[in-house]
């Protein structure tokens, strides 16, 4: 099991629901990747509401659904880790946008 604490990087990836990486929800594949790549976790998050660079709204109300909800990936994990993957998640990543911030970890189990 890792252990992370003190201050580490959180990574927010966004993009919208219908992204794809090699026919999969791009979202899945990211996921997959940080496990892969032994990153202490992931968590995706999956909005009710946005808009983004072109701003159109997607929505998920009943008379207005969308197919293109905006997704949110976190991730907690050393700089140095996220520093090696960023260059892969440039080939994958065509839209949206990555924050980082330094975060303070006070526990992690």
């Amino acid at each position: 099991m890792t252990r992370l604490d003190g201050e580490q990087t959180l990574m927010r990836i966004f993009v919208g629901e219908n992204d794809r990486w090699e026919r999969k929800p791009l979202y899945e594949s990211l996921v997959e990747l940080f496990r892969d790549q032994g990153f202490a976790g992931a968590t995706v998050l999956k909005g009710a509401m946005g808009f983004g660079a072109r701003s159109i709204t997607h929505t998920d109300r009943l008379l207005r659904l969308s197919s293109d909800l905006p997704v949110v990936i976190e991730v907690v994990e050393s700089q140095g880790k996220i520093d090696g993957i960023l260059p892969i998640l440039d080939t994958m990543i065509k839209g949206g946008m990555i924050t980082l911030e330094k975060v303070r970890v006070i526990r992690y189990c």
